[in-house]
């Protein structure tokens, strides 16, 4: 945040007509000549000019200003807003330095390879180029094409690549891919399992039999019986006796 007032000589002409400040404090708080703070009290300078309240737009307190004019010695102090807005980025393309930007159409010819997802107007946004040099370079008719070698534009130093990812995450979501079920993505290995050595493969045992199947069950003992012993004698003596005959 700068030290100078917003509007010097609106704030220059408020504190005129509504504080008892010496030009010398009016003069080294809004960083102007104390002949031309007195010009203004004279209503020879900034006639046309309509006060700015300081304190109404939170530059100056009350009490900051009540000290200066009991002290005349005492020098205004510019407000500091206890709320930091941040600072977004101009629109337009990305400024590359002058050393850089022979590597521009390489990056690109990287992001156009690489991801074919990518917009012009998100290249633009990381490389800092134009439309008609992504064209160019997609069509093949730059007139540096033959020479032109894919670079990594974080490896060159003209994005971040945290930037890169952002800009590949919104080209992935506008196109509607998903990401991959979690059964489906591979985990990488740590460093212990992919170097640790193979464990020997168990030998098989040499001269090992292999299991003896179980024994039949006995067979149940027929039950002899008188009529049972003279049938089989009668049926074999009779087969016998015939097949002599």
């Amino acid at each position: 945040m700068s030290d100078v007032p917003l509007m010097p000589k609106a704030t220059a002409v408020w504190l005129v007509d509504n504080t008892a400040l010496s030009f010398r404090q009016i003069a080294d708080f809004c960083h102007l000549h104390e002949l031309e703070v007195k010009a203004i009290a004279d209503e020879e300078a900034a006639q046309g000019i309509k006060g700015l309240d300081p304190i109404g737009n939170g530059q100056l307190t009350r009490d900051e200003i009540e000290a200066a004019e009991a002290d005349p010695t005492h020098k205004l102090k510019l407000a500091r807003s206890k709320v930091q807005v941040p600072t977004k980025r101009t629109r337009g393309p990305r400024y590359t330095p002058v050393s850089r930007r022979q590597d521009r159409p390489n990056a690109i010819r990287w992001l156009v390879r690489n991801h074919p997802e990518l917009s012009d107007a998100q290249i633009i946004r990381l490389v800092g180029t134009t439309k008609p040099t992504i064209a160019a370079i997609r069509d093949g008719t730059h007139w540096n094409a033959a020479n032109l070698q894919p670079l990594d534009p974080v490896t060159l130093g003209l994005c971040s690549q945290i930037d890169l990812d952002h800009e590949v995450q919104r080209a992935a979501k506008r196109a509607g891919v998903t990401a991959p079920p979690p059964e489906l993505e591979t985990t990488l290995l740590s460093a212990e399992e992919t170097t640790a050595p193979e464990a020997p493969a168990e030998p098989e045992p040499f001269g090992e039999l292999a299991p003896e199947a179980a024994p039949e069950a006995p067979a149940e003992e027929e039950e002899y019986t008188a009529d049972s012993v003279f049938g089989q004698l009668a049926e074999k003596f009779g087969k016998t006796t015939r097949e002599e005959d």
